[in-house]
């Protein structure tokens, strides 16, 4: 029997196994999802003060829809034998599907980064609230002032002094000044103090070390500069982007046998831009790249990368969020309006689970419309 192998139990894996399974409809096609843990980790929602709400058991989307699901890792991907090595054992494959995601890039060389936190995975999170849990008025210092930094920033101030710092010369560099009057202005409401042009060089117990030399008072130090896709990419290809992402066709191919998706995938999504490593991409890319590598097998048409406008929403704590539309961001909600649509959307990244024919419909839903308040009503916007 021909098989389908999927790498990856986050957002693009666990669509592209639903993807899969749609096209393979009755016929004879085994589909495996290999991945070391139980659950769909809900990543964008690790900044929440209660990480482990943010799951989801993987049995309960895969069993429902005929998915196998192998607990490992996968260390090697042999793509001339077209087999893939998890804890020792290999696996064939007649088509793969990368969906391995992404990590943190972990300061290298900094003094004491043993006492760094993060909010990058479950256990990370879980980490820093059992660390903070019961604590009134502790010191945090967040390195980075990207969209996972502010988060986590504001978040922390709801109970605490925090400290914000970033190389860079602005808050949210990387989401351009669109919205940038009222991220600030949200984090002036929440308290949050910023030190620009700096980063932290040490850390130790109760404190931290800046670049200016300043120490500063730290019960936790939270890390969130910078992440970098999956090692396992560098085996399918050596042409990788700055993110370490392997560049795929409109139909998410990367090899004759194998697709790729998610935060691995270096997908275009228009002339000009390729792909974001969130939810809102990964979800569709994985749904994409799954039914294409069963179609691929079946003799089906493939399908190509539609997704939907793109979007941010950006939770900021006690001062609500933003969201916005486009490029260049153009904010389309602030305060408490945008809180509700943060709201929705963490709501709605909950995929469906123990109903196939629900799982499966939502597969084949790759540009999805959501209106969001009503002056939204004539445009769309993606799940995330």
């Amino acid at each position: 029997m021909a098989h389908v192998v999927i790498i990856g139990g986050g957002f693009a894996g666990v669509w592209s196994a639903a993807g899969a399974a749609l096209a393979r409809g009755e016929t004879e096609l085994r589909i495996t999802l290999i991945a070391p843990n139980d659950h769909l980790v809900l990543r964008p929602r690790l900044y929440e003060p209660e990480p482990d709400l943010a799951k989801v058991e993987l049995g309960r989307i895969l069993e429902p829809i005929g998915v196998e699901h192998l607990r490992a890792s996968v260390s090697r991907i042999d793509t001339d034998r077209r087999v893939v090595v998890a804890d020792g054992q290999e696996v064939g494959y007649d088509r793969l599907v990368l969906a391995a995601g992404s990590k943190l890039v972990q300061p290298q060389g900094l003094p004491g980064a043993e006492r760094l936190f993060d909010i990058d995975t479950l256990d990370g999170a879980r980490r820093l609230t059992e660390h903070l849990r019961d604590r009134e008025h502790y010191s945090a210092v967040v390195v980075g002032a990207g969209f996972v930094g502010l988060e986590a920033a504001t978040e922390l101030a709801a109970r605490g002094r925090v400290l914000l710092v970033d190389q860079a010369q602005v808050v949210g560099d990387q989401l351009g000044p669109g919205p940038r009057e009222e991220i600030e202005a949200a984090l002036d409401r929440v308290g949050v103090e910023r030190r620009l042009g700096t980063t932290v060089t040490e850390v130790g117990d109760g404190y931290a070390v800046l670049s200016d030399g300043t120490k500063v008072e730290a019960d936790a130090v939270v890390w969130s500069v910078g992440v970098r896709a999956s090692e396992l990419t560098s085996q399918i290809s050596d042409d990788l982007d700055h993110l370490g992402r392997v560049p795929v066709d409109r139909r998410l191919r990367a090899l004759p046998e194998v697709f790729v998706a998610g935060d691995t995938a270096a997908a275009p999504f228009d002339a000009e831009h390729t792909v974001m490593q969130a939810c809102q991409h990964a979800t569709p890319l994985g749904k994409v790249a799954g039914y294409n590598a069963a179609a691929d097998l079946l003799d089906l048409p493939l399908r190509d990368f539609t997704p939907g406008p793109y979007v941010t929403c950006l939770d900021l704590g006690g001062a609500g969020a933003i969201f916005t539309r486009g490029w260049d961001r153009r904010v389309m909600a602030s305060g408490a309006e945008a809180k509700e649509v943060k709201k929705r959307i963490n709501h709605h990244i909950h995929p469906p689970v123990d109903d196939a024919p629900k799982i499966l419909a939502a597969a084949d839903r790759v540009y999805v419309e959501l209106p969001f308040f009503p002056r939204d009503e004539d445009e769309t916007a993606p799940t995330a």
